[in-house]
C-alpha cells in the first residue's frame, strides 16, 4: 500500500499528507523541548535540579531534543516549512513546563503523562497513514512513539497519578496539545 492509497474526499494528496506529518511533529518535539526546558528551569529556580524528578526530566529532555533534531532535519531535507506558530510553541511550552515543574515534581510529571498520551494516539493515526512508499518515516515515527510511551510509563511511576487536581490538569494539558497537533498541521 502506498501513502494516500485509501483517502477520503477532503483528505490531504499524499505529498501533502507527508508534509503535515513532518511540521506537526517537528512542532511537537519542539514543543516538548521547550516544555522540559520550562521545567528544568523551575527546578533549578527551586534548587530541585538534581533531584530524582530532575534527572528523570533532564534524560526525558535529551530524548526529545532528539527527536526534534530529526525532525529539524527532515524539515530540511524535504523541504517543508515549519509551522508559523514556532514562536507560540516557544513561549507557551516553557510556561507550561515552568508553571507545572513550580507545582510540584508530581505536577511535573503528570505533564508528561498528558503530553505523551495524545503524542501516543497521534503518532500511531501517523504511522497507520503512511504507507510502504514512506516506511523510513513510518518507522522513525513508530520508534519515537515506542520512546514517547517509555516517557509516560517514567512519569507514572514517579507519581504522575497524585498531582493535585490530576483529572482537571491532564485535562487541560491534552485539550491544548490536541489544539496544537491541529493548528501546526495546518499552518
Amino acid at each position: 500500500m502506498k501513502t494516500g492509497d485509501i483517502r477520503n474526499p477532503g483528505d490531504p494528496e499524499p505529498r501533502e499528507l507527508v508534509e503535515r506529518t513532518i511540521r506537526v511533529d517537528q512542532a511537537g518535539e519542539f514543543g516538548a523541548v521547550r516544555i522540559y526546558q520550562g521545567q528544568l528551569a523551575a527546578l533549578r529556580w527551586t534548587g530541585r535540579a538534581n533531584s530524582e524528578a530532575g534527572r528523570k526530566i533532564a534524560a526525558m529532555a535529551r530524548a526529545e531534543r532528539e527527536h526534534n533534531q530529526v525532525f529539524d532535519r527532515l524539515l530540511a531535507e524535504r523541504r517543508v516549512r515549519p509551522t508559523v506558530l514556532q514562536p507560540l510553541w516557544s513561549v507557551a511550552g516553557f510556561a507550561l513546563g515552568a508553571a507545572t515543574a513550580l507545582m510540584g515534581d508530581k505536577a511535573a510529571m503528570a505533564c508528561t503523562v498528558a503530553v505523551e498520551e495524545t503524542i501516543d494516539e497521534h503518532y500511531a493515526h501517523q504511522a497507520a497513514a503512511l504507507g510502504d512508499d514512506e516506511a523510513e518515516l513510518r518507522s522513525t515515527i513508530e520508534k519515537f512513539r515506542a520512546e514517547e510511551i517509555e516517557h509516560k510509563h517514567t512519569a507514572l511511576a514517579a507519581g504522575a497519578e497524585q498531582a493535585p487536581a490530576y483529572e482537571a490538569l491532564t485535562g487541560a494539558i491534552k485539550a491544548g496539545s490536541r489544539l496544537a497537533i491541529w493548528l501546526s498541521t495546518r499552518f
